[in-house]
């Protein structure tokens, strides 16, 4: 790359952490931060010590039981026992090779993606990995944030860098003011269902535009999280007053003369005006209305008050075959109206939506209403200091009176790997980022839709449109 021209936001960061060029067209990348997980960490720490190697930066890594933990109050190893040996694998790796463990019941425990910005263990221009394809979410404080696999994870305890190919650069701007209860969740489905899944492979896309700038930061881990879902490995926002306001006295944060040095640089990171990505896309923020999956991949997605596509008006067959597919799976008819589509069950949760403003926004539906008759309705907070301070703000009382099950937190019935799963056929309304065919359990059927979304769902026993609740 020519040295002198305009910079993004990625260019700045990957250049900075590049260690060494390849001949195949591959570089070392330094990993400030890395995290390791209860599932699938065990395979490379064990590939580790059979090679006789050490980690190099144990000082680098966190560990955070999350995936494979029941969220039962009272929890322990052995309550959801197919996770006890993983939870025990982690614990003893950590404690060999002298890594920070996040344990079942440590006070900063939580879904790492919701973990590493609110400990500040990944901060502005800073690179960081994990063992999760949603570590992508991070990248919403300005991080270069990528989710890896299982060899991958070995080489950076061992090396304390990555090997990776640069990706194009594309950016997305979202213009104009968003209109009432469209959230972040809304934009990043609405972004999905008009590119597709595909658009963002080999990309590292940067979001941007004053859609994106009137974000708060917890709507911008929202966006960032789902950049998977388009098929990027990285997904950005650049730092800016707000970001650093965030980060202001948090557990890892830079302190004092650092902290000082830290903003000076954090606000040289944003692409520069004239730099140029090899993709651009336009949003027009307004055109969004909240968004709801009817499908079994995030592109099949529709505002609330559209009605069900009919797979015969597509002319691409494989697209046809898809829709048939998935309207097989999801039990629905073409035409039907997608608001008043009954449920089972209602999942609030994960590292979309797990976050304080996302529990309050919840909240605000169910306050002074009742789960429907039939509905089985679950909040799983994103950590355990989110559940800390929603129970400070009562927002646990509030959900118990409507009928919610409030839980410990974790990943819960998102990934479908705990006891929290939906059973065979039944339709669940969920703020996870997946509606795969069996994600959330064997022949779930799920539907994708913001918290408010999810939260009016479950109070009707349908879906709804949320702006007709009126608060």
């Amino acid at each position: 790359m020519n040295l002198a021209m305009a910079k993004t936001l990625f260019d700045k960061i990957w250049d900075a952490h590049v260690v060494s060029a390849r001949s195949d067209g591959t570089v070392l990348l330094h990993i400030d931060r890395h995290a390791v997980l209860d599932l699938g960490s065990n395979i490379a720490f064990a590939k580790l010590h059979k090679a006789g190697r050490t980690v190099r930066c144990p000082q680098l890594t966190v560990a955070i039981q999350d995936h494979i933990i029941s969220t039962a109050a009272g929890r322990r190893d052995d309550t959801f026992p197919p996770g006890t040996p993983f939870a025990a694998a982690l614990r003893e790796n950590t404690a060999r090779y002298g890594i920070r463990l996040f344990d079942l019941n440590h006070p900063r425990q939580g879904i790492v993606h919701v973990v590493a910005p609110e400990l500040a263990i990944a901060l502005p221009g800073a690179t960081f990995a994990c063992g999760d394809s949603h570590t992508c979410t991070v990248g919403g404080v300005g991080a270069l944030s990528i989710g890896i696999g299982t060899s991958e994870v070995e080489h950076i305890l061992a090396t304390q860098t990555l090997v990776l190919r640069r990706p194009k650069t594309m950016r997305v701007r979202f213009n104009g003011r968003l209109g009432a209860a469209v959230t972040a969740k809304d934009m990043v489905l609405y972004l999905i269902g008009q590119i597709g899944i595909k658009a963002g492979v080999g990309y590292a896309v940067e979001y941007a535009g004053d859609g994106i700038a009137a974000l708060p930061i917890e709507g911008r881990l929202t966006l960032c999280n789902m950049s998977i879902e388009l098929g990027a490995r990285i997904g950005m926002i650049a730092p800016d007053d707000m970001t650093f306001e965030f980060f202001a006295g948090k557990m890892f944060a830079p302190k004092g003369a650092q902290w000082d040095r830290a903003i000076a640089l954090w606000r040289s990171l944003p692409s520069e005006s004239d730099a140029v990505f090899d993709r651009e896309v336009v949003i027009a923020a307004p055109d969004i209305a909240p968004q709801v999956t009817w499908g079994t991949t995030p592109q099949q997605v529709l505002p609330v008050d559209c009605r069900i596509p009919d797979p015969s008006t597509l002319s691409d067959a494989t697209a046809r075959q898809g829709a048939e597919r998935a309207l097989a799976y999801m039990g629905l008819t073409p035409g039907t109206p997608i608001e008043g589509i009954p449920i089972d069950r209602a999942f609030i949760g994960s590292c979309t939506n797990s976050r304080l403003s996302d529990l309050r926004a919840a909240a605000a539906i169910v306050r002074g209403r009742k789960v429907a008759a039939g509905v089985r309705a679950m909040v799983v907070p994103g950590s355990t200091s989110v559940k800390r301070d929603a129970e400070a703000e009562g927002l646990d009382v509030v959900f118990r009176a409507a009928g919610f099950e409030w839980r410990e937190s974790g990943c819960s019935m998102c990934a479908g790997t705990n006891e929290d799963v939906v059973g065979p056929g039944e339709r669940c309304i969920s703020s996870t980022n997946r509606n795969f065919e069996g994600r959330q359990g064997p022949g779930a059927r799920t539907h994708l839709a913001s918290p408010a979304m999810v939260a009016a769902a479950a109070v009707r026993g349908h879906i709804v449109d949320v702006r007709k609740f009126g608060d």
